[in-house]
């Protein structure tokens, strides 16, 4: 045990240190593995043999495709359609970013791809219509994590994997709480600016012209709406496997992408193939090396000594999830989700275990907790990263920021973890979970 906090304690270091998550980890689990006495040269093929699964392939096809998807014009249209149905009002576009994140997450399953496609868009333009800048950037920040928690969330099916869990049920544990998440934001969105008076609204228009441009930009965003119609419809119609559904959903993002928005090129084409290898492989080699780690954790029987250590502390249910969720929240601050999501599962499965919790309801109690680590200083991969497309220095956007997660995130972490029902509903509607 001494020796795996003091190989984490080095991997924490050399995060803080800027050093790449994927060789911080390599660095802790070879340290890790050799001090601890287990055979590398067992580690390194069952690394291997899990990184090559065929549950993992989805992951790759899922980022291939929200990439074409983005560079074919998707994220525009969806902009569009959203602004017809409550850009309108005042505070609207900030519920244009809220609803649209929401959306290009059941696409992309990424939160950077998020910001990367929604951010560069609505960022300026809501500084252009008045919003305050800091509010914007914060809006685009907070709504970036909804991606993690509307399927198909890329952290989801590592962690389903990590934890030998239905890959299909971890989806949908985060569903209610992600649509919950993004009606809180929108609304909060609005009371936050009610007092300020620099937002331009666009003139209103009557029933008549307003259902003619609803109509419009519904039949524009129709291709890209029912990517994820498509994407969930396989799934738990069960005539595929999510694996499956991400080659659907790379064959459909290809003739939407050039032949019906027409964004894509043969350029942008091979540009998305090498940004996807790029950002594939960098969550590979995270995953490989984590993967070795879990295994020799598992030899060395650390998640049970882990499990016992937090029994001991009490044997209130309470106040163990209350501990879990704080602990949760640090990893979310330090490493990015999926990286979070494999220690998650490795680390608490066992103490879920012990204390009755549906793992189901774990992969919901995770996957908001990441998401309000990843954008919680100091760390705050998600938050900096909204900062980096706005160029605000943190001062500019701290405050507002820390509205949404104290008045939106906070209370909906602590709802997912003490309402299993919440997050267990739709896994036990469509797939008959126990």
């Amino acid at each position: 045990m001494t020796i795996f906090f003091l190989s984490m304690a080095l991997v924490v270091i050399l995060l803080l240190a800027e050093m790449p998550i994927a060789l911080a980890f390599g660095t802790g689990a070879l340290i890790f593995g050799l001090a601890s006495g287990s055979d590398v040269s067992f580690l390194l093929p069952y690394a291997y043999q899990t990184t090559s699964s065929f549950a993992l392939l989805a992951l790759p096809l899922f980022v291939l495709a929200g990439t074409l998807m983005a560079e074919g014009g998707i994220s525009e249209r969806l902009l569009n359609f959203v602004n017809s149905l409550v850009g309108r009002v005042k505070g609207g576009l900030g519920a244009v970013t809220v609803i649209t994140c929401a959306l290009f997450g059941a696409i992309s399953g990424s939160s950077s791809a998020a910001i990367a496609a929604i951010g560069q868009i609505m960022i300026p333009r809501m500084v252009r219509e008045g919003y305050p800048a800091g509010h914007a950037t914060a809006l685009v920040a907070c709504s970036s994590v909804l991606a993690l928690m509307i399927p198909p969330s890329i952290p989801m099916i590592v962690f389903a994997i990590t934890g030998g869990l239905s890959v299909g049920a971890a989806f949908l544990s985060t569903l209610v709480p992600g649509l919950l998440l993004a009606l809180i934001y929108v609304v909060l969105n609005f009371v936050f600016l009610r007092n300020v008076d620099t937002i331009k609204v666009e003139e209103k228009l009557d029933f008549q012209q307003s259902v003619q441009n609803i109509g419009r930009s519904g039949l524009k965003a129709f291709w890209a709406l029912l990517m994820p119609v498509l994407i969930l419809g396989v799934i738990y119609s069960g005539i595929a496997t999510p694996t499956e559904a991400a080659a659907i959903a790379l064959v459909y993002a290809i003739p939407v992408g050039f032949f019906i928005y027409k964004g894509l090129t043969v350029r942008s084409f091979a540009t998305s193939f090498v940004r996807s290898a790029i950002t594939t492989g960098s969550i590979i080699s995270v995953l490989f090396f984590l993967f070795m780690m879990s295994r020799a954790m598992i030899l060395q029987q650390i998640p049970k000594e882990v499990a016992e250590a937090m029994l001991s502390l009490s044997d209130n249910k309470i106040v163990i999830l209350l501990l879990i969720n704080v602990v949760l929240l640090f990893i979310g601050m330090i490493v990015d989700d999926i990286s979070g999501s494999v220690l998650a599962a490795i680390i608490f499965l066992p103490v879920i275990n012990h204390l009755g919790v549906h793992p189901i309801h774990f992969a919901a109690i995770v996957g908001t907790n990441l998401g309000l680590g990843n954008v919680s200083p100091p760390c705050a991969p998600m938050l900096y990263m909204a900062g980096g497309v706005s160029k605000l220095t943190l001062d500019k956007y701290i405050k507002p920021t820390m509205k949404f997660l104290i008045f939106g995130h906070l209370p909906m972490t602590m709802i997912v973890t003490f309402c299993p029902d919440l997050s267990l509903w739709l896994p036990r509607l469509l797939m008959g979970i126990q």
